[in-house]
């Protein structure tokens, strides 16, 4: 028969081994608040450092103005095909977007998590409009288009990417690698049509991914300990099913793409000379169009990764 200090010991060990954050991260693991802050840092100087090289330099605004005149020489093409995208970055749909993702939290019975997801949507969406009207400030240097009005981030690809990142926060564990890939998918589509119908650079599409990144981090990494169920987390230690392939398989996708969007910029600009059967125009429109695709499944790459090491450490 087991002693009485056998029965406390492993009383008191089931009682405090799951909710002991540390040892839940399991072993090698960097805890959930150092990834969260880390990655939302990173994402915000991220964000400055893109304004000040797109927006700031000759260089910058020279390849973008390039993007620009190129998309227009296709704009009446695939305008008919992009307007449609487009809508969902207008007012109701961030309206949708916030209650569905509340919706889900508080149908799950995890209001925590709802709110959450409202600081994700609500902090994404007014930073974006704060500092691209009061905070970032645009010289035109050369070009005519909204010549000395910022537009970095862009508003129309805050408000899908916010939504999808909500979703993220409120969706069972099982759901996240699914909500992840689709998250990328819709901010790429917006990402391209932004450009692709010229109603915002490459760099405003980055940027604004960057901010959404940088507010879900930050919740990830000061979210109470209880948000999540047990349908949410799992054991010490454990796997997240497809979380990790899901997670390399759009870092394998987005890395590519962007090497080739750097690189054709640097060929726009005569730092690096090749070969192509299109000029350098085209060769600066299809960077862009790379670069935007980078950025919104790198970002749901990063974003799936710091909820799942969220959920790691934390036990209802």
């Amino acid at each position: 028969m087991p002693t009485s200090e056998g029965r406390l010991a492993r009383h008191d060990g089931s009682r405090t081994g799951p909710r002991d954050s540390a040892s839940s991260s399991g072993p090698g693991r960097p805890p959930a608040r150092t990834v969260g802050l880390t990655v939302a840092l990173a994402a915000a100087l991220g964000t400055w450092l893109v304004w000040w090289a797109m927006v700031t330099t000759w260089p910058g605004q020279r390849v973008e103005e390039r993007v620009f005149v190129t998309a227009d020489r296709f704009q009446d093409v695939v305008n008919h095909l992009v307007e449609p995208v487009l809508l969902l970055g207008s007012p109701p749909w961030l309206v949708t977007g916030f209650l569905v993702a509340c919706g889900i939290g508080l149908l799950r019975r995890r209001p925590t998590a709802a709110a959450l997801a409202a600081v994700v949507i609500l902090g994404s969406n007014l930073t974006t409009q704060v500092i691209k009207d009061g905070v970032f400030h645009r010289t035109g240097l050369v070009g005519e288009w909204n010549r000395d009005i910022n537009t970095l981030p862009s508003g129309h690809v805050t408000v899908v990417a916010a939504a999808w990142a909500a979703l993220l926060l409120v969706v069972p564990r099982s759901w996240r690698p699914a909500t992840a890939l689709a998250g990328a998918a819709v901010t790429c589509a917006m990402s391209l049509a932004t450009v692709a119908d010229r109603w915002h650079r490459p760099s405003d599409v980055v940027a604004a991914v960057l901010v959404v990144v940088a507010w879900t981090s930050l919740v990830c990494a000061f979210a109470p300990a209880g948000r999540a169920g047990p349908d949410d987390v799992g054991p010490a230690g454990g796997d997240d099913g497809a979380a990790l392939p899901v997670i390399a398989l759009l870092g394998t996708v987005a890395v590519p793409m962007a090497v080739l969007s750097v690189l054709a910029a640097a060929v726009t600009e005569g730092r690096v000379r090749a070969a192509a059967p299109w000029d350098d125009g085209l060769t600066a429109y299809l960077g862009g169009l790379l670069a935007v695709c980078a950025i919104s499944t790198f970002g749901f790459a990063v974003l799936l990764w710091v909820c799942r090491t969220a959920a790691a450490s934390r036990r209802a």
